[in-house]
């Protein structure tokens, strides 16, 4: 007897420790230390009746359909949450099916949006380029000397990354240093003059809607088609990243035996110049589940004029807005109000209806080729800038899926969930004259009023 029990004992607390783990898995409370906070989308298993459809939805008969959303219930669930007076003055809702659009409260005013303008962003670079796209940073001849190349390529790092470190693919500047310095000494040469090329991109580099301080103070990097860790280094964001992922790329030639003569400097490859060496991008897919995950307000911006390159639009930010009006008006959502300055929502001078940001949503589970953007979205308590929210929502936590935007004043939060009684979900939260001394307490607001819908029998 005392043997058997010996051996229960064992197995027993084993069990338990496994059911603790699970339970606590399931919650988020391990993502600390599994993932260093974020464990991503793919670490996340889809609550039944929130799956991203690979297709568009072929309507059937079913007796068993839940039928459409009901939006004067819906507006009904969220209206303590969103009458809270921390929220201001100015709050806006629309929530739709995956087929109808149903909407709500407010739904047709334009808001300042702050990041879920990457919804927008992130669309129209799924609708207009082939998600398959990678984006080449070259090194090619020039005369007698060489000139590094940007291809728009947001996350081209100067190291590799440490395996697993990153779900996003980074090229980076070491491997083509040791592919140039190789293909060079094959020609016998070992001196060579630097230029680099960022003329992808044109017009300022810094949104005339931004505040001034965004570059001065460090906030943000001027958007170039060329740079190194955007442009960062021990934390202090490049005046001119192509000249300093240049100057980079100088010193690790010359680590691989190729000496720079001089300064690099700014230069223009000609039509045809011979190859020398290059490395690839993420896919455009992989590039923008990261910058809608983390709200990269760098990475938008690039991709912002990748979308105006890929349109026959300027590089720049104008052309940028175009191209993805367009996109959005060749989609069939209603562009009314839509006001942008930029791709990342660091703009106060944007304005988007919550009307309109569902019905991106809506349109882009109606297509492969953009579907992922919903897939790509944070998931409540689990990832992305999500993954410290809905803490006090139990019930909500991985079972709603949604884009952040914060701004001082301005909380807004568009996304996915399905009710009580498995009816997906689309809605848009906007507030843009909330309290800007309790922003905390805004973000909890909107994070209960879509925990509400998520829990909602709202049909």
């Amino acid at each position: 007897m005392g043997r058997v029990t010996a051996l229960l004992i064992p197995l027993v607390v084993a069990g338990l420790v496994v059911a603790l783990g699970v339970t606590l898995w399931g919650r988020g409370d391990l993502n600390r230390f599994i993932c260093d906070g974020d464990c991503g989308s793919s670490a996340v298993v889809d609550p039944e009746g929130l799956k991203i459809l690979a297709a568009p939805p072929v309507p059937t008969p079913d007796a068993a359909s839940p039928g459409p959303i009901d939006p004067a219930k819906v507006a009904a669930v969220v209206r303590g949450e969103l009458g809270e007076s921390v929220l201001g003055p100015r709050v806006g809702l629309a929530v739709t099916g995956p087929t109808a659009a149903d909407v709500a409260t407010e739904a047709d005013r334009p808001y300042v949006p702050a990041s879920t303008t990457k919804l927008l962003t992130g669309f129209a670079a799924l609708a207009t380029i082939d998600p398959d796209t990678r984006f080449a940073t070259s090194v090619v001849r020039s005369g007698d000397g060489i000139v590094l190349v940007g291809g728009g390529d947001p996350y081209l790092a100067t190291k590799p990354p440490r395996k697993g470190a990153d779900r996003v693919y980074r090229a980076d500047l070491t491997t083509l240093a040791k592919r140039t310095a190789a293909a060079l000494k094959k020609t016998g040469t070992t001196t060579v003059t630097l230029g680099y090329d960022a003329s992808l991109f044109t017009g300022p580099d810094a949104s005339p809607g931004w505040e001034p301080s965004y570059v001065t103070a460090n906030i943000v990097t001027p958007v170039s088609a060329l740079w190194a860790d955007q442009g960062v280094t021990r934390g202090i964001r490049d005046r001119e990243p192509a000249a300093g992922a240049a100057r980079t790329f100088a010193e690790l030639l010359s680590k691989q035996g190729i000496d720079v003569s001089g300064t690099p400097k700014a230069a223009v490859a000609g039509a045809g110049s011979e190859l020398v060496a290059r490395v690839r991008s993420a896919t455009l897919a992989q590039i923008v589940e990261t910058f809608v995950r983390v709200s990269d307000n760098e990475a938008a911006e690039v991709v912002l004029r990748l979308v105006a390159v890929a349109a026959g639009q300027p590089a720049d930010f104008e052309g940028g807005a175009a191209a993805v009006r367009a996109s959005l008006e060749s989609a069939g959502i209603s562009t009314t109000g839509l006001v942008l300055q930029d791709g990342s929502g660091l703009s106060r001078r944007n304005r988007i209806t919550p009307v309109m940001l569902v019905e991106v949503l809506r349109q882009a589970l109606a297509a492969p080729r953009t579907s992922e953007l919903v897939a790509d979205l944070p998931v409540s308590g689990f990832t992305g800038t999500l993954v410290d929210r809905f803490a006090q929502l139990t019930a909500a936590r991985g079972t709603v899926r949604a884009k952040t935007g914060t701004l001082s004043g301005v909380h807004s939060l568009a996304g996915y969930g399905t009710d009580a009684d498995g009816r997906p979900v689309l809605f848009a939260l906007m507030a843009d004259r909330s309290d800007k001394d309790q922003p905390l307490q805004a973000q909890a607001a909107l994070d209960r009023a879509a925990a509400a819908i998520a829990g909602c029998s709202c049909g």
